[in-house]
């Protein structure tokens, strides 16, 4: 047994995740501040996200033939050329907006297989580290959470005191760390390396890989329920994160400092979150605990922000969404290592992370156009009702009820199912943005 990869990983998620807040605070600041448009800001954050969903849905066979290893660090190093690009074209004078559109799409389209590759080795590293998935996983979003507030944090201090361009140049750093972590630390792990399958590369091959991810989902009535619920959280998350909290931030609440405390505040308690979870969750009914947790971390942040525009209201709020939402990444998480065959794994991942993230660049633009064409409070209360209303899947589908631990009648299919003819190897479970 060897810790050494795990705690590799982890390092990496830390620095790698913290710069990525950077860019989460950094780049709307940085368009509200050079255009003034909150459309702008949206346009921006919808092609950021476009490609993600074209990343995720297509990466899962790409990431098992050119390794996992191989794949996040090369996605590290892109995305830190695509964001440092930003600020550096910025200062000689040469950025267009088409050019920020663009940088920010490159970003999108590699960062999501980067993230899906290091997430489907964490069953292969917790058994190395000797320790349950389980726990495995609410440290692994407990330190990804904890690093997210740092980064929130830092980036408030730094674009109130140097500006947001040095917050994005500090990103572009910290994705070449993550980079060389990885590529030194995941050698001779086999999992992280080109998974080798029997039958011949051609497009027919590829195709029969991603469907078997798209059956497999479809049959299976919790996971698709998930998908769909995720998918409309995360698009409402997009528009708040990148349209709605930092323009209510910049009228209402003083400008990057209250954001960046705000976000920090979000991740800190989820931090908690996690990490309580981990401890004592599997105590508890995964359902119930699933249920309260969303509707806590979802709604009343958007309620609270049309109703005030003082700081103290919102940062309490933030607090208790932040702890709801951290217990949601270790349940989902478990729930799908236990129901998806490991050979299967980066092609359910695949298209259930593309999938999850559908919406994602629509919410960033539709929140965008409601701000500019009715105001930033019809929108917050628009957007607030919207998810009140998708949290309650839980308690009214009865495929919910497939949370729990499975058992002979579990509803999804069975781990020892056999594989499809023609399988390739490994995958992320649906995650809520958590912005």
């Amino acid at each position: 047994m060897s810790r050494g990869p795990f705690v590799a990983v982890l390092a990496a998620n830390t620095i790698s995740i913290a710069g990525s807040s950077l860019t989460l605070i950094g780049v709307p600041w940085f368009v509200l501040e050079t255009t003034g448009s909150a459309a702008r800001a949206g346009v921006v954050a919808f092609c950021a996200t476009l490609p993600v969903v074209v990343a995720a849905l297509v990466g899962g066979p790409v990431i098992d033939r050119a390794g996992r290893r191989r794949v996040a660090a090369t996605s590290d190093l892109v995305c830190g050329l695509a964001v440092g690009a930003v600020p550096l074209l910025h200062h000689a004078g040469l950025l267009e907006f088409w050019m920020l559109c663009a940088l920010m799409a490159v970003s999108g389209l590699v960062h999501t297989p980067g993230l899906t590759a290091r997430y489907v080795l964490l069953p292969h590293l917790a058994e190395h580290a000797g320790t349950s998935v389980t726990r495995a996983a609410g440290l692994y979003d407990a330190v990804s959470r904890g690093a997210r507030m740092i980064g929130a944090a830092v980036a408030g201090v730094l674009i109130a005191a140097f500006g947001a361009e040095t917050v994005l140049l500090l990103d572009a750093v910290t994705f070449g760390v993550s980079a060389l972590l990885l590529t030194a630390f995941l050698r001779g792990i086999p999992a992280a390396e080109p998974q080798r399958t029997g039958g011949k590369v051609s497009f027919a091959s590829y195709r029969a890989e991603l469907a078997e991810g798209w059956a497999f989902l479809t049959r299976s009535r919790l996971l698709l329920g998930v998908t769909v619920m995720v998918m409309m959280t995360n698009g409402l998350d997009q528009g708040w994160s990148s349209v709605l909290l930092p323009v209510h931030a910049g009228d209402s609440l003083g400008g990057a400092g209250a954001l960046g405390l705000l976000i920090s505040l979000f991740g800190g308690f989820a931090l908690l979150g996690a990490l309580i979870y981990g401890a004592w969750g599997e105590r508890f009914p995964r359902r119930t605990v699933f249920a309260a947790a969303f509707l806590a971390s979802g709604a009343t942040r958007y309620a609270v922000a049309a109703v005030t525009d003082t700081t103290l209201p919102l940062a309490v709020t933030m607090a208790l969404a932040g702890l709801g939402a951290g217990m949601l990444n270790p349940i989902l998480t478990t729930v799908t290592y236990e129901r998806v065959p490991e050979e299967l794994r980066s092609r359910v991942s695949g298209v259930t992370t593309a999938g999850c993230e559908l919406t994602m660049p629509l919410g960033g633009l539709a929140a965008g156009l409601l701000v500019e064409g009715f105001g930033a409070t019809k929108a917050l209360l628009l957007f607030g009702g919207t998810y009140l209303l998708t949290t309650l899947a839980p308690l009214v589908f009865p495929a919910w009820r497939g949370l729990e631990a499975p058992g002979p009648a579990a509803d999804l299919i069975s781990r020892t199912e056999p594989a499809l003819p023609g399988s390739a190897r490994a995958a992320r479970s649906p995650h809520p943005s958590a912005k």
